[in-house]
């Protein structure tokens, strides 16, 4: 079994989606000349809100349609976290391939001179961690989950 088919890997599986959505998503910002446009970042949050909720939808189709919610908890912020690590890890090796883009950051941000490609791939992973902790929390308060005190096993 591989990640992408394995029920256990839901998180890998979700999160690298949502990297190769935020990847492609960053790429055609780059090549539209749009990568200055700090606006567009709210896109992000869409493609990692999409990822966490269709990860949270295949795990509860895979477990017999129950959904714990800390497990939906645990999931969600998995996936945003592999998500974030990953594409903030394209970012770091983008950012020291293209020294233009590191300098473009510096000259233009108010915390500039402080800045170099390792703190800001952390600053992305950081942000992504929590950002997919909110959608996640979001979520699945709107996605319906087991009611804790209903064992699942057992009928009532």
């Amino acid at each position: 079994m591989s990640v992408f088919t394995n029920p256990n890997r839901i998180p890998e599986n979700y999160g690298l989606r949502i990297a190769g959505g935020l990847i492609a998503f960053f790429l055609i910002m780059k090549v539209a000349g749009l990568s200055n446009h700090v606006e567009l970042r709210m896109l992000n949050l869409v493609i990692l809100v999409a990822g966490i909720y269709y990860a949270l939808k295949k795990f509860k189709q895979t477990h017999h349609d129950h959904l714990n919610y800390f497990r939906a908890l645990v999931t969600g912020v998995a996936t945003g976290a592999v998500g974030s690590l990953v594409f903030s890890a394209f970012l770091f090796a983008y950012m020291k391939l293209d020294s233009a883009m590191m300098q473009d950051i510096i000259d233009n941000s108010e915390m500039g001179r402080y800045l170099n490609a390792y703190i800001a791939a952390f600053v992305v992973a950081f942000e992504g961690f929590f950002s997919g902790f909110l959608v996640t929390f979001v979520l699945i308060n709107y996605i319906e989950t087991d009611d804790v005190a209903d064992p699942v096993d057992k009928e009532v």
